[in-house]
């Protein structure tokens, strides 16, 4: 009997652990087939938001790009916006794809144009995502104001387990920055649960990772099919 094929692995890199389940339920069902693992290191983040961007943590965050790799993954994802600077250093390193989670979505932000607001709420993270909407805007030959709220608070909430405080503080900081925007990004992963309420209660496109890269992810591996 020939030995079956094996399946096409696709590896996601997180530093929040609760991400795990929210990615599962996304692809697994939507992708049968497709071998998908989960690698949690939270200490990334963690490093990231108590010292920033260091020699060290690049090399770490690189480091899980390559473990990847070697362990025969077609592509790789990581969940992390924080993480974006050193993809770009990872993806240099490395021969296999690999997709920033709100690479998409910054895409997508990008050819809407006009005022972007971008909502985050780690400090980590405002850089990056400022910097790859500008990145995509310049690819596109589009220029466009781009504005990021840090929502002072949040993320602390989230992680002691007051979701509702959370989810309140995010919401008003949203409302007043649609006021002066024409599109709202928002801006981690961990804030897509919002973007259902806040596209009903504003007037602008509210844009969250999760649903925009899937449509990245069918796209390649229709690619790899083929």
């Amino acid at each position: 009997m020939a030995a079956a094929e094996p399946r096409l692995r696709i590896i996601f890199v997180h530093t929040v652990a609760g991400l795990v389940e929210k990615f599962k339920s996304l692809t697994e069902n939507e992708f049968p087939g497709i071998e998908f693992l989960h690698v949690v290191n939270e200490s990334l983040l963690h490093d990231l938001l108590k010292s920033g961007p260091s020699p060290a943590n690049t090399r770490r965050i690189v480091q899980q790009a390559v473990l990847a790799a070697e362990a025969d993954a077609r592509l790789v994802v990581f969940t992390c916006s924080s993480t974006s600077p050193a993809i770009d250093i990872a993806r240099t390193m490395v021969d296999v794809p690999i997709v920033k989670v709100d690479d998409p979505m910054a895409q997508k932000a990008a050819s809407i144009g006009g005022r972007i607001a971008i909502v985050c709420t780690t400090q980590s993270t405002i850089a990056p995502s400022r910097a790859l909407v500008e990145a995509h805007a310049r690819s596109l030959g589009r220029t466009g104001e781009v504005q990021v709220r840090l929502v002072e608070g949040a993320f602390d909430a989230l992680r002691a387990g007051r979701r509702d405080e959370h989810d309140a503080l995010v919401t008003a900081a949203a409302g007043e920055l649609a006021a002066r925007a024409d599109v709202l990004v928002l801006a981690q992963a961990s804030l897509a649960h919002l973007q259902a309420s806040l596209s009903e209660g504003l007037a602008i496109p509210v844009l969250s990772s999760p649903p925009l890269l899937l449509e990245e992810l069918q796209r390649r591996i229709g690619e790899m099919h083929q």
